[in-house]
């Protein structure tokens, strides 16, 4: 029944062989002695007041090393102890705080009431024009496409009419119907300016050949000059400068492949393989840090269910540390573009090439952020398509972060104390966390380069250890040799791709 195993009665009576009311009663003559006897059903979190009660007052004169004892009996962290004790100290203050939130809570309904009410009267104003464009949209859906400067026929520009009059008289402003039909209400007064409905005149206006363009007679002597038996099997870039050695000029390369084109003449030909365009490689390498970055955005849980506030975070792949971080109210590109901005100056790699890598989310990929990365010359990267898994490092850190024992699992009461909480965090991932995916150092010592004297300092203990009892060592020594470069979603089978575990 004790800590960590906390069997439930009935199974510990079916094993043992005892009745299941004796090893209830021997459970209440214990507690009554102030034993610390949960219920066999529940985890720490679980336990009851009058547990949690007992394991402080049983801890209370325990010094750090016997607390750590009789915690890893019990299967509790330390942490967690420490928090039922400062509850209990604050036990007097709970229920005047839980009055106050509750007096906030209710003046925050009410606000949010009143909020609602004033937006639904707005809406109800609206609504007959909403009504309005609805119809317009479905009726004008299939008039013509979706390309600025089009030619629109005389029908459609006046069924496009008819229907934006019948939307106005509907309720609906004229911008906002032209705008369903994707014109401007300049071009719907310009149809309309003279009662009628003018048609489009491009087609019949008088435009002056260029002055560049080539005779019928020009065309048909490049199409000869191709069919010459010494040239049939030349391309054009093979042929113009052997005119050119000849003394004559008739046409550029481009304007060769031209009329080849226009004359259906211009095929790939041979057994060479066909142009084909170039994809940028979807995997990096890392040698050093300030390489390849990876970033991402995740929940932090708010003060109340359903409320959340926003954590983003870059990391370097290659030392595994956080190089930036921010905890903002909302998911915005501009907040992302801020903080890589930060991050690349404080790192000072302003100069050196960077990749940064993401998934396919809307800040990530936002004209913003894009624009950030493109004057700060950093070459954004991007997971592939329906691949969920190709941003695993940012995955592996978010889970580290929300499993540290400290992280409140009931959320975060303000924005300013999940930054304060965040904060001590990365300081503690950074400077004492041992990385698992980095031979067990610390990502500020991979990232300065230190993690070589401590690796080297861990190599000779351990052949001190192995000289010192040989018989006890069957193979080789554990490896300390410090990490070598990390891949980002390799491609090639050959290479072995780093872990991405936290």
């Amino acid at each position: 029944m004790l800590p960590p195993d906390n069997k439930p009665i009935p199974e510990l009576a079916k094993e043992e062989g005892i009745c299941e009311a004796t090893l209830y009663n021997w459970r209440r003559q214990a507690r009554s002695q102030g034993r610390l006897l949960p219920d066999g059903d529940t985890t720490p979190q679980g336990w009851s007041a009058k547990d949690k009660f007992a394991a402080v007052v049983e801890t209370a004169a325990m010094n750090e090393a016997e607390l750590a004892e009789y915690c890893r009996r019990r299967g509790l962290y330390p942490e967690q102890v420490k928090a039922w004790r400062a509850a209990c100290e604050q036990a007097t203050d709970w229920e005047r705080e839980a009055g106050e939130k509750r007096n906030q809570t209710l003046r925050a309904e009410r606000k949010r009431v009143k909020a609602l009410e004033r937006e639904l009267t707005r809406k109800d104003k609206a609504l007959a024009e909403t009504a309005a464009l609805l119809a317009l949209r479905k009726k004008a859906r299939a008039i013509w496409g979706e390309n600025r400067g089009r030619m629109i026929s005389a029908p459609d520009r006046r069924r496009a009419c008819e229907l934006i009059d019948e939307a106005i008289r509907a309720g609906a402003w004229q911008e906002r119907a032209c705008a369903e039909l994707g014109i401007t209400a300049r071009t719907y007064r310009r149809w309309t300016e003279k009662g009628g409905v003018k048609s489009d005149a491009r087609p019949q206006a008088q435009r002056p050949v260029p002055g560049n363009k080539l005779s019928e007679a020009e065309r048909a002597q490049v199409l000869q000059v191709c069919h010459r038996p010494e040239y049939a099997s030349r391309p054009p870039s093979q042929i113009v400068p052997r005119l050119a050695d000849e003394g004559q000029y008739i046409a550029s390369e481009s304007t060769f492949y031209r009329v080849l084109r226009a004359a259906g003449e211009q095929h790939h030909r041979g057994r060479s393989q066909a142009p084909r365009q170039s994809h940028p490689p979807a995997s990096h390498c890392a040698t050093g840090p300030c390489q390849v970055w990876s970033w991402d955005i995740t929940y932090l849980p708010g003060p109340a269910k359903g409320l959340f506030f926003y954590l983003y975070l870059i990391i370097d792949l290659y030392s595994r540390k956080i190089v930036g971080w921010e905890v903002h109210d909302q998911e915005l590109a501009e907040h992302a573009a801020q903080l890589v901005r930060r991050a690349v100056w404080a790192e000072g790699c302003i100069t050196s090439p960077l990749v940064l890598h993401s998934d396919n989310g809307s800040p990530m990929k936002a004209s913003t952020l894009r624009v950030t990365l493109d004057k700060l010359g950093v070459t954004p990267s991007y997971s592939r398509p329906r691949v969920s898994n190709d941003n695993p490092f940012s995955e592996a850190l978010f889970r580290t972060c929300k499993y540290r024992p400290a992280f409140p699992a009931k959320g975060f009461a303000s924005l300013q104390a999940a930054r304060e909480w965040v904060h001590h965090f990365v300081n503690w991932y950074n400077t004492e966390h041992r990385h698992s995916g980095i031979r067990f150092v610390t990502p500020n010592e991979r990232h300065s380069g230190l993690d070589k004297i401590s690796l080297a300092k861990r190599e000779t203990v351990y052949a001190l250890a192995r000289a010192k009892h040989p018989e006890r060592w069957s193979g080789r020594a554990r490896n300390w040799a410090p990490a070598g470069p990390v891949w980002l979603n390799p491609q090639d089978a050959t290479t072995k791709p780093e872990t991405a575990e936290a």
